[in-house]
């Protein structure tokens, strides 16, 4: 599917492995967690991108685990661990050319966390963050995309989510919104039928009479 041409009421991006990089903290925290645990790094890291850590160990139902419990520690171990957290190439620049009211954060992290993370890459601090904290179901629900839009004041419908995760591209299916997928941090690369592009570099905005934006590529 293309995007190019299209305008939109907003853009909305998901977080990490969108805007930024994260996966060597990510990798590291969630490994120790894993072998703990008594799973297999190399396997269970494949499935919890995109997804509220508490989700993550929910669908587990590992027996005399508990769910809220263990994403505190594991919050508390990322939140200390900012090393080697960079920009996604370009999306500092594309970021800073949107107008203010035109974007928002969706993203599955804590806010604390995720304020932490734009901080360490430089990402600019949009007017409205919507973190995995404000809605009771996390990714693949659209519930984080749709609290978005309506924060921003728009139809989610005519918004464009930027994703790089399966179970944030679903959530941003399910919301109406058409969707572009960022690439940079993909080690296997999946099929999917909408538009992608690996980073920001040379993409630029377009901006309508009536305020609706567009991206150029």
């Amino acid at each position: 599917m293309s995007v190019s041409g299209k305008s939109y009421d907003a853009f909305l991006f998901d977080m990490d492995g969108t805007l930024l990089n994260s996966i060597a903290v990510v990798e590291r925290v969630w490994t120790g967690w894993a072998v703990k645990h008594g799973l297999e790094p190399e396997v269970f890291l494949k499935t919890i991108h995109g997804i509220r850590a508490i989700d993550v160990i929910r669908s587990l139902a590992l027996p005399g685990v508990d769910p809220i419990h263990e994403a505190r520690l594991l919050l508390e171990e990322e939140m200390e661990d900012v090393s080697g957290i960079i920009e996604i190439p370009g999306a500092v620049s594309f970021l800073n050319s949107l107008p203010p009211e035109r974007w928002a954060i969706v993203t599955s992290a804590p806010i604390a966390l995720a304020r932490q993370r734009m901080t360490a890459a430089g990402i600019p601090m949009p007017a409205v963050i919507v973190s995995g904290e404000d809605v009771s179901s996390g990714k693949p629900s659209p519930a984080c995309y749709l609290l978005g839009a309506e924060r921003l004041g728009v139809d989610p419908a005519k918004c464009l989510v930027f994703e790089d995760a399966v179970a944030g591209i679903l959530a941003g299916e399910a919301a109406g919104a058409d969707v572009v997928v960022i690439t940079q941090t993909h080690a296997t690369p999946f099929q999917t039928p909408h538009a992608s592009m690996s980073d920001y570099v040379g993409c630029g905005v377009t901006v309508a009479e009536d305020g609706r934006i567009g991206l150029k590529r």
